[in-house]
């Protein structure tokens, strides 16, 4: 939709991935559709997903005894985070979609990618303790997580050995983007690529762009327990 900005966070090592083609597909896209596209490449950038006392320029608030979430909350307010966080947090304010873009690892989302979960989102910008869930800062935004699988579909059923995919999606989407007040939309899972045909893998490539055409008329999906665990 024209006018909307859009920030893509991508976690891949190689460009000529599978990731790195739905990476390319949604700039495109979004781009024909009037969009303003951000990419943050997180291992071209060379992203830090250490969580450590270089994040906050200047004194703390208690150099006696190193407390992460209580001096980046306070470096926040006094503007003292360090220059690669304000650039992130720059991008994600401004946006109104967020796209997260990624092959998922043990089940979850790679360390570089839950590093800049860990240093962006911090207390102060994207939430407070009485400030969380449908009361979050980052209200009036969407997310998408597109993610890969090694799994074919069958395995991350109810009655497959890896259990329903949306249990594995409860921390990311509801632990954090919903924590931050951040609407969800269904995610778009792309099981196992690198083991099924090329043209199943042009398929997937197809539905994503179809997807991405008509993105700004979903309806996000209800916040709740039931709808991961139901």
């Amino acid at each position: 939709m024209a006018g909307k900005k859009v920030l893509i966070v991508y976690a891949h090592q190689e460009p000529k991935s599978f990731n790195g083609s739905l990476l390319k597909i949604a700039v495109e896209e979004l781009t024909k559709q009037g969009c303003s596209v951000t990419v943050s490449d997180l291992y071209a950038m060379q992203f830090e997903p250490r969580a450590t006392r270089n994040d906050i320029v200047g004194g703390l608030h208690n150099p006696e005894a190193f407390n992460y979430g209580v001096e980046t909350w306070e470096a926040y307010k006094r503007g003292g985070l360090s220059k690669d966080l304000v650039e992130e947090q720059k991008k994600v304010q401004e946006a109104d979609l967020l796209i997260f873009q990624f092959p998922l690892f043990w089940f979850n989302m790679p360390a570089i990618l839950k590093g800049w979960m860990d240093r962006v989102l911090v207390q102060g910008f994207a939430y407070d303790l009485s400030k969380a869930y449908d009361g979050g800062l980052l209200q009036d935004k969407l997310s998408l997580f597109s993610f890969t699988t090694g799994g074919g579909q069958e395995m991350y059923s109810k009655k497959g050995i890896g259990g329903d995919i949306r249990y594995v999606l409860w921390p990311m989407q509801h632990g954090i983007m919903h924590f931050c007040g951040v609407k969800v939309l269904e995610p778009h899972i792309c099981y196992a690529p690198e083991n099924v045909s090329e043209e199943k893998r042009k398929e997937m490539l197809t539905a994503w762009t179809q997807r991405l055409r008509t993105l700004w008329k979903e309806e996000p999906i209800d916040c709740s327990p039931e709808w991961y665990f139901k």
